[in-house]
């Protein structure tokens, strides 16, 4: 009946769906069955970077762009939690008013729980369920707490990392971690002294890596949001890399490989093997081998 409802438009239900799988309620199981017919077609695009770079408000730009084209947008903002009380502020969508009366826009704030990679766990299920309510795109903003926050990059389908003018020098464009999941690099507050410094780093960066041909190469987008400036450049650089995804099958190929991932633990191979990790019949190293024939066929 939720499911039915949410597919209506009613964001009520979808607020009590997301709820039910924030919770890790008994019912989820068959949220998850009775949402499957509808999912695998929103675009899912990632918003990652430090504290301050500008994620909600670049956010907030983007959905205006995605709706002046009349697509249907959901939004997840997770917000970090407390380690000590558990509790978080979810004050990310404080930027986001501008949509709050809009019936094409969903926001919802979700607490990262203390889930590490910049996510909750709970997330890959909301984006099912925004999907399930006809979004035709889902923004994923993610907590923003350092370089090894990558998980976002195993969710999205296009991934945007978000930086600014003044963060950092030039070592910090070629260290391994949040730099290399990026499709799409924004230099938010380009009006800032710094800014073609910041570019000409990324650009360094992205010149020494290795690439075949027919390979994405990550773009490099300058912003204001606060102003609105460049966000029409983000989304039309968002589009193609969706362009690229679908011209070389990498779309299809990425949704199935993470299909296939999910399925492990509604399976029996992943508990049967903890079990025997756990009881010394194995070892983690052949265990996961083991997954990962699985995976691959």
């Amino acid at each position: 009946m939720l499911v039915e409802r949410a597919r209506d438009g009613d964001p009520r239900a979808v607020a009590r769906l997301i709820t039910l799988v924030e919770s890790g309620d008994d019912t989820v199981p068959a949220i998850a069955a009775a949402l499957a017919p509808y999912t695998g077609r929103a675009q899912v695009v990632g918003l990652t970077g430090s504290p301050g770079v500008g994620k909600s408000t670049t956010t907030n730009e983007l959905v205006r762009a995605l709706r002046a084209h009349g697509h249907r947008v959901g939004v997840l903002a997770i917000d970090p939690s407390s380690p000590f009380t558990g509790g978080a502020i979810l004050g990310d969508r404080v930027r986001m008013q501008d949509h709050a009366t809009d019936p094409g826009v969903y926001i919802r704030s979700m607490s990262s729980r203390g889930h590490l990679g910049g996510l909750s766990a709970a997330t890959p299920q909301a984006v099912r369920v925004l999907e399930g309510a006809g979004c035709d795109v889902v923004l994923v903003e993610t907590v923003g707490v350092g370089q090894a926050e990558v998980e976002v990059a195993s969710l999205a389908d296009t991934t945007l990392v978000l930086l600014a003018p003044g963060m950092g020098d030039a070592i910090q464009a070629v260290k391994a971690g949040i730099l290399e999941i990026a499709d799409v690099f924004v230099v938010n507050k380009a009006d800032r002294d710094g800014a073609d410094a910041t570019v000409r780093d990324i650009q360094g960066m992205i010149a020494l890596g290795e690439r075949g041909p027919g390979q994405w190469r990550p773009q490099v987008v300058r912003t204001i949001a606060a102003r609105g400036e460049g966000i029409d450049d983000v989304a039309a650089a968002i589009d193609k890399h969706r362009a690229w995804l679908v011209e070389h099958d990498e779309l299809r190929r990425r949704r199935e490989l993470r299909a296939r991932i999910g399925s492990l633990r509604d399976g029996t191979q992943l508990p049967a093997l903890a079990a025997e990790v756990a009881s010394g019949a194995t070892d983690p190293y052949a265990a996961a081998e083991a997954l990962l024939a699985q995976l691959s066929g």
